[in-house]
């Protein structure tokens, strides 16, 4: 083995080496501007292929780029979101021939690229660097027709322009992250602050957000880092979790048995559950960047800088630590679903009004976490309290609030409103004694095994009840009914 090949990190090593895994992800984001970033052409997702075009998107001879003063102002609020400092930038031609780049070059940010050295802070506490946040073009669409979608299996392609020219802003980051799992709270607490500066709308289902995947491996306790594959353009936060478990685990296996991992461009296979070799790593000299000829250095005074600054709205790692100081008895991961979910005024408002109120608030986290996964819609928080009231006092069952929750979030309202027409009504006692021992009777087997000791028969009596009463029963109730009989 050559001297080289023995600096090769972890190239060898016994099978019983722990490994570590390093994820540097680069984040490309559609800036939220009208137009295009060098055009007068709509920024618009959808419409029918090539309708959001003109001279500029298409390259056309003679057309020349125009800068968009608001995608400059949006990444400016993202490089300051993410600690950056703000620098005077250059445009730069990066080459390379792909039938959705008309021009055969795309305009980016080379080595003067607007926001540098900045860092994230995931909910954990952990600090991820930022090296740059840049901004560029997004290229065009192309539809691989007939062979399940692939260039090398179908039998012709069409491109749509209607994405090329829409302002991105690609977000490097560190090499700091050091799981799939924390790859995924990178990406969603960085499109939270996406979203919550207006930059972005985050949707990664219409790529509007799209990540790249830097994937490397070395043993525990080294420093100096391993060969790189880059993994393309996944779209959803589970495809990225296991296409970098995957690819740590190929890249383990392949120096584990003596052999070396190649720097690739990889794509993930969802349906198989792996990754493919696209072609070598390009490096920067491969793109033969230059100075962009028609735009002037981008200049950003102090001044815009700090009117920007004070324009910023509340980051989510400080609405985490206000919702924290407002509900202590909340724990952070729940903060930390509540602020992702859009939650935090509602959360805020409800849990002030329930302190001190432990059993409320109980009832509150419980809403929370389980009923509300889709954002609040209508509800307003007087209505949250309402409900959880009307629980409290015994004038709904959790199955019933759930519903009542369910067509408040729709179309608000009060909860007492909402219960009305719902036909909720509190059950006399008396009926639901009588309907208690109806159904002991009804099936005295089960009785006598659930008087025996066997616990799980409580589920059964009550879920009797409960479709008996078409889900108005108390269940805690109903299982006080069962002990008080048991004897």
């Amino acid at each position: 083995m050559s001297a080289d090949l023995h600096d090769v990190p972890g190239l060898g090593t016994p099978a019983d080496t722990e490994w570590e895994t390093v994820v540097g992800l680069e984040v490309h984001a559609e800036l939220a501007t009208a137009t295009k970033l060098f055009s007068a052409s709509p920024n618009r997702f959808g419409g029918d292929p090539n309708t959001h075009i003109d001279p500029v998107s298409l390259g056309l001879p003679g057309s020349l780029p125009v800068i968009n003063e608001e995608a400059v102002n949006l990444a400016i609020r993202v490089g300051l979101a993410l600690n950056c400092q703000v620098q005077t930038s250059v445009f730069a031609r990066k080459h390379y021939f792909y039938p959705d780049m008309p021009k055969n070059f795309q305009i980016s940010q080379y080595d003067h690229p607007i926001n540098v050295d900045g860092w994230l802070e995931l909910p954990s506490g952990k600090r991820i660097g930022i090296e740059r946040a840049h901004l560029e073009e997004d290229t065009g669409k192309t539809a691989h027709v007939g062979g399940g979608g692939r260039i090398h299996e179908a039998g012709y392609s069409l491109v749509d322009y209607n994405r090329a020219g829409v302002p991105l802003i690609e977000i490097v980051g560190g090499p700091d992250l050091r799981s799939a799992e924390e790859a995924r709270q990178y990406v969603t607490e960085l499109r939270a602050i996406l979203v919550a500066v207006g930059a972005s709308d985050g949707k990664m289902e219409e790529g509007s957000l799209r990540v790249d995947c830097n994937v490397s491996v070395r043993p525990e306790g080294t420093n100096r880092l391993g060969t790189r594959c880059e993994i393309k353009n996944v779209n959803s936060l589970r495809s990225m979790g296991r296409a970098i478990d995957y690819e740590a685990r190929r890249q383990i296996d392949l120096l584990t048995s003596g052999q070396l991992v190649e720097q690739q461009t990889r794509h993930w296979n969802e349906d198989e559950g792996r990754t493919h070799a696209l072609r070598s790593k390009e490096e920067d000299y491969d793109y033969r960047y230059f100075p962009e000829p028609d735009l002037l250095p981008l200049v950003i005074s102090d001044h815009k800088v700090a009117q920007i600054q004070n324009e910023l709205p509340p980051l989510p790692q400080d609405l985490r630590r206000n919702l924290a100081k407002a509900a202590p008895s909340v724990d952070a991961d729940l903060i930390g679903l509540i602020v992702e979910r859009g939650l935090y005024d509602l959360a805020l408002a409800a849990f002030d009004q329930t302190s001190g109120n432990l059993r409320a608030i109980k009832r509150l986290r419980n809403h929370f976490a389980h009923d509300l996964a889709g954002g609040h819609g209508s509800l307003l928080a007087k209505a949250l309290i309402d409900l959880v009231n009307m629980e409290e006092a015994g004038d709904l069952t959790a199955t019933q609030a759930k519903k009542v929750l369910a067509v408040l979030v729709e179309s608000g309202g009060s909860p007492q409103d909402a219960a009305q027409e719902l036909g909720f009504e509190a059950m006399d006692t008396g009926e639901l004694e009588s309907l208690v021992d109806s159904l002991i009777a009804e099936h005295a087997e089960e009785w006598s095994r659930f008087c025996d000791g066997d616990g799980k028969l409580t589920g059964f009596f009550v879920g009797q009840v409960m479709r008996a009463t078409q889900g108005r029963a108390d269940g805690k109730v109903v299982t006080q009914l069962l002990n008080s009989r048991r004897g």
